[in-house]
């Protein structure tokens, strides 16, 4: 079963590798725990390995035996904030003696190496061995705290850690990278010393020494003799299983089975069950069965016997059989187990109710996280019709962000492939799941469920998993969607947008490594090519080829070619000058092949101003243009002296005309490229209120920006300004209320509803086109275009050829980048001033339309052209104006107070203008009638409620103030079970509708009638069983039973032998003693009769005694 799950905030941003500083070092030595970590080796499986698989070696240089029982071995990627649940071993049961060590195998890159000559553990744990890592040794299998390095070395579970390469925690000095390799590990010095400095304890050894404990370190496991349980009982109501450690049968039907994939066993449920009433339902009656002996050897629907020990494993309830603990009971019939059908979002104590057990998951969900799809083939879902917001996009940070972070991690599910496989170093030829060229799996795709499925809980989520290990083609989903070949209409005579272009790099990896002194790391495809740079120190961090190269400029020329603006500001493009080239170098090349497609002189790009910042980064930001369109007016200029942006991008401006147009029409440009979010120290250490990492930086950066951006917008002789690029901050976060405050406004949160990045299936803008009050009210439009943060990362160049399945398309723009370009639209010529006025309805219904009647006046001549209605920047109805006027019809506005806001966008000779209205959508009527159909005592009756169409939510029922019967309206009906005990009779009923977004609570009145319940009166025993003639007077115990309750009270009449005796009903049995027989015989007749009483009617029965003579 789940526990709880740590909440961890994450928003997202390209991460650059930041320099190394080294920390005080924490509790980790050995003295902690009297254990360390002793020899890691990184390169399991690569080709010329020493080995197949990874190992963590640990060792006991103390005079003391050390259980290791609740410790495991953790690793995190080099500045990942998070550790995962495949990256967490294990270690069980097990003690270490003085002098020992244990062995802890770990995952492989391949088929490369021998395989290890023994081990103790068993894991999927994956260390890096290219660019850096952080092993740790932690008194629990919970994930140590990794949100920053300090966190990680004050963890207080933390008992040895080693961090290498470019890994950001470690101790006093990270181990360098270099000298570990395919045939050397890190190893410690001899007699485990612990200096508590990583670059003094380890050092490469080849070749490695992997050495295993083997028995010397198991702790006594036989089992106790088993006691039959039910699944329920295993499960239990809360959150752990209450017997974990106990030895347990318990039998059940085969629901799903993996035999491959990792999972390793099956699930089983208890026979007949599954039509659950999931208000009621409170232990699971599945449970998973870990072995791969059982799996590989059942069928889905067989009826087992399993005896096993049950554990909880990161959160799965599981019973662990050994090898002859199960059976398959053959001849012996059971009721089949059938799908519950369930809808989410469910709470906790739901899911944990439901957990192992077999669903039938209704309506309609949208996809929220395909980041690691084609990695792991599972897909983040969550209810409604939108992904899950990143909080801080949203709410403010703080309490407010932390209460939507608990609540999207509530509402998310995830749909699984049944396998535990990472597809980028393991079953690479074999097609993926879910995703092909056709079927894109986009956030923000419309899922449904089609097929039962399993709940479970892995690596830390609640999952559907497949009743086997998913193949492509038999998905247990359907997606539905569409992807937006172009941005929307922006208007306006001048387009400006904005793209952050991942890393495009004209100098590939392999040019790079191929210099003298410089050495590269690479991400391969399933041939071993190098496809994309993993790590080149200070050098390109792009495509590995020229092949690499091709295939991801021609996406970017493709996206930026539709994009269809005039000015595009620029993000991570390479910054030639810093690898000995012209700085222009990389942006040239990419004009170059823009205009390759477009047409010769269709693009133009600034060059680099005449001075610029020392020490830049390797990525730079940049402008380019067309120069039919617009034209330069003076020299570009880059901030150069802030001591604000030492970790991030300068801005760099440039003022734009109108091509041909006066001095009217100048407006400037601002791109920026704040610091990532990858946590710092000090105040740039993360603060936990769901800012990341770094925002002291960021504020810092704004701040300077606004400055900046004054002094050149006074130099430039304009108001207009527009501050554009990638923020690496949400809409509701420091940096950019700093830059609003300053009076700038956020024109993409104003105007569109979409996001521009996604990270951990979360959606939010870090790019933002921001504009002064004067520019603002020259903006006409602006759009996300989402072709790359809502798509699956298996699509861009940096994956080409990592499965069977070709995701990559050339000929689109989609997956360009990992960032959504922006765009948006304003006049930059100035024209006649107009005037707009509304008309409308203060308030109307849910359902209703609402009409708008527009005026538009100007000095002298009738305005002509379109006029939209809006509300906070989404456009609801457009039309164009006849005689200065329109009548628009808006529909489908949400209950709530809305501003509507109606725009003229202007026309060749007049100004664009606006005016808002205030209108408040009240709830509909849902119009509330119920029906009941007659019931008997103990087994209830129907009552069917009817509302207007559309009307969902709760209804409950009422009878002398009393709850009757509660259910949910759907789709406007709803049928409730009434409550089985009501009375005999006419009963008034008052049915209660509580509402719903988009209802008003309301009620209504009826009656039920009930009429008594039918009997059964059957013999349960005589006593004693030998009569005798005259001397016996013998007990009879009888039942009665009615359907649905336990019959109680009414007198019971027993004729027998010519007497008669009675007794009275007692919890649905009555014992009553007889009479003695005058006469013996072998079938002497007794009659049985039940009187009935309130709520009963009367039942009677026969049987036959023996009576004897003597």
């Amino acid at each position: 079963m789940k526990k709880s799950i740590v909440i961890r905030w994450a928003a997202a941003a390209a991460v650059s590798a930041a320099s190394l500083v080294a920390l005080p070092s924490g509790p980790a030595s050995a003295a902690a725990g009297g254990v360390v970590i002793n020899e890691v080796y990184l390169n399991g499986g690569s080709s010329g390995a020493s080995y197949t698989n990874k190992f963590v070696e640990l060792y006991n240089p103390s005079t003391d035996p050390v259980d290791l029982s609740g410790w495991s071995v953790q690793y995190k990627a080099a500045t990942s904030t998070t550790i995962t649940a495949t990256n967490i071993a294990e270690l069980g049961d097990r003690t270490i003696q003085p002098g020992g060590t244990l062995l802890v195998k770990g995952a492989s890159n391949g088929a490369g190496g021998q395989p290890l000559p023994a081990f103790d553990v068993e894991s999927t744990i994956n260390p890096s061995g290219s660019a850096g890592g952080v092993v740790a040794l932690a008194r629990s299998t919970s994930a140590l705290d990794s949100a920053s390095p300090t966190a990680m070395l004050a963890d207080t579970d933390l008992v040895d850690l080693v961090g290498y390469g470019t890994g950001d925690t470690f101790e006093k000095t990270a181990e360098p990278a270099g000298g570990y390799g395919l045939t050397a590990s890190l190893a410690r010095a001899a007699g485990g010393i612990d200096t508590d400095d990583n670059a003094a304890d380890f050092a490469p050894l080849s070749p490695p020494t992997p050495l295993a404990c083997g028995e010397a370190c198991a702790l006594d496991d036989t089992p106790a003799d088993p006691v039959v349980k039910t699944i329920a009982e295993v499960q239990g109501t809360g959150t752990t299983s209450p017997l974990v450690g106990t030895n347990v049968t318990v039998e059940g039907v085969v629901t799903a089975s993996y035999a491959s994939g990792g999972f390793d066993g099956a699930y089983i449920q208890t026979e007949g069950t599954g039509d659950v009433d999931i208000a009621g339902h409170t232990a699971s009656d599945g449970v998973f069965v870990s072995s791969a002996a059982f799996a590989k050897n059942v069928t889905t629907g067989d009826f087992v016997s399993v005896t096993g020990i049950v554990s909880e494993s990161f959160g799965l309830t599981q019973i662990a059989t050994p090898t002859g603990g199960w059976s398959v009971i053959d001849g012996q019939q059971h009721d089949p187990v059938e799908p519950a059908t369930v809808t989410f979002p469910l709470t906790t104590a739901q899911r944990e109710s439901l957990e192992g057990m077999l669903l039938d998951v209704r309506g309609t969900y949208t996809v929220t996280n395909n980041y690691t799809t084609d990695r792991f083939g599972d897909i983040g879902l969550v209810d409604g019709t939108k992904p899950l917001d990143s909080p801080t996009n949203v709410v403010s940070p703080g309490a407010e962000a932390a209460a939507l972070q608990a609540s999207n991690q509530a509402r998310l599910i995830t749909l699984d492939d049944g396998a535990d496989v990472d597809r980028f170093t393991a079953d690479k030829d074999v097609d993926l799941p879910w995703l092909t060229k056709d079927n894109q799996v986009r956030v923000g795709d419309t899922a449904t469920v089609t097929e039962p499925v399993v709940l479970d809980f892995r690596r830390s989520l609640w999952r559907l998993q497949p009743t086997g290990r998913m193949v492509a083609g038999q998905e247990t989903a359907t997606f539905s969607g569409s992807r937006p070949a172009r941005p929307v209409d922006v208007g306006g005579g001048v387009k400006i947008g904005t793209f952050n272009v991942l890393n495009y790099f004209t100098l590939t990896g392999e040019a790079y490594d191929a210099q003298p002194g410089t050495t590269c790391e690479f991400f391969r495809d399933r041939a071993g090519t190098p496809i994309a740079v993993d790590d080149c120190g200070p050098g390109p961090r792009g495509a590995a080829t020229d092949a690499s190269l091709a295939r991801q400029q021609a996406k970017i020329v493709t996206a930026i070619n539709r994009l269809g603006a005039d000015v595009v500001s620029l993000e991570e493009v390479e910054n030639s000058a810093t690898l000995g080239r012209p700085r222009d170098t990389a942006l040239s090349a990419l004009v170059e092949a823009l205009n390759a497609e477009a047409g010769a002189g269709t693009w133009a790009f600034v060059p680099s101003p005449a001075q610029v910042p020392t020490g830049e980064d390797v990525i730079r930001t940049a402008f380019i243009y067309q120069p039919a369109a617009v034209q330069t007016v003076g020299a570009p200029k880059i901030l150069v002296g802030s001591s604000a942006f030492d970790n991030a991008r300068e801005p760099l401006a440039q003022a734009f005309k109108v091509a041909g147009g006066s001095g009217a029409s100048t407006f400037a440009v601002i791109v920026n490229h704040f610091k990532s979010k990858s946590p710092g120290s000090g105040l740039d250490a993360d603060q936990k209120d769901g800012q990341s990492g770094s925002n002291a930086s960021r504020k810092a950066q704004a701040t300077a920006l606004v400055s900046f951006a004054d002094t050149f917008a006074q130099d430039a002789g304009t108001d207009r300004l527009f501050l554009t690029g990638d923020f690496n901050s949400y809409d509701k976060e420091d940096p950019v209320d700093i830059i609003e405050k300053a009076g700038f406004v956020n024109i993409t949160a104003q105007k569109t509803d979409k996001e521009t990045y996604q990270f951990e299936g979360q959606v939010g803008s870090l790019d933002h086109v921001f504009a002064s009050p004067a520019a603002y009210s020259d903006v006409t439009g602006a759009d996300v275009w989402n072709i790359n943060a809502y798509e699956s990362p298996g699509r861009e160049y940096s994956r080409y050829n990592y499965n069977s399945v070709d995701l990559f398309d050339g000929t689109t723009p989609f997956r360009a980048s990992d960032h959504d370009p922006e765009i948006i639209g304003f006049d930059a010529e100035q024209g006649e001033s107009t005037s707009t006025a509304i008309d409308t309805r203060r308030s109307i219904r849910d359902g209703e339309d609402l009409t708008v009647k527009v005026s538009v006046t100007g000095d002298g001549t009738t305005p002509t052209g379109p006029v939209t209605v809006s509300d906070d920047g989404r456009v609801l109805a457009s039309g164009e104006l006849t005689a200065g006027a329109a009548t628009l019809t808006v529909r489908g506005l949400g209950i709530g107070t809305h501003e509507l806001t109606v725009a003229y966008a202007g026309d060749a000779t007049h100004a664009s203008s606006s005016a808002s209205a205030t209108t408040t959508v009240l709830r509909a009527v849902a119009g509330l009638t119920a029906s009941v159909t007659p019931g008997t005592y103990g087994r209830g009756a129907l009552l069917t409620v009817t509302g207007a169409p559309g009307a969902a939510g709760v209804v409950y029922v009422e009878a002398g103030g009393q709850l009757v019967g509660m259910g949910l309206m759907s789709a406007g009906t709803a049928t409730i079970s009434l409550s089985s005990t009501l009375p005999v009779g006419t009963t008034p009923l008052t049915v209660h509708y509580a509402g719903s977004q988009s209802f008003d609570p309301t009620s209504t009145t009826t009656s039920v009638t009930v009429g008594k319940a039918a009997t059964v009166t059957r013999k349960i025993a005589i006593k004693p069983s030998t009569i005798v003639r005259g001397r016996t007077k013998p007990f009879v115990t009888v039942s009665v039973k009615g359907s649905g309750f336990v019959v109680d009270g009414g007198t019971v009449t027993v004729r027998a032998g010519g007497r008669t005796s009675t007794g009275t009903v007692r919890d649905g049995k009555a014992r009553v003693r007889l009479g003695t027989f005058s006469t013996s015989g072998p079938r002497k007749k007794v009659t049985v009769t039940y009187a009935g009483n309130a709520v009963a009617e009367g039942s009677s029965t026969s049987f036959t005694v023996k009576v004897r003579r003597r």
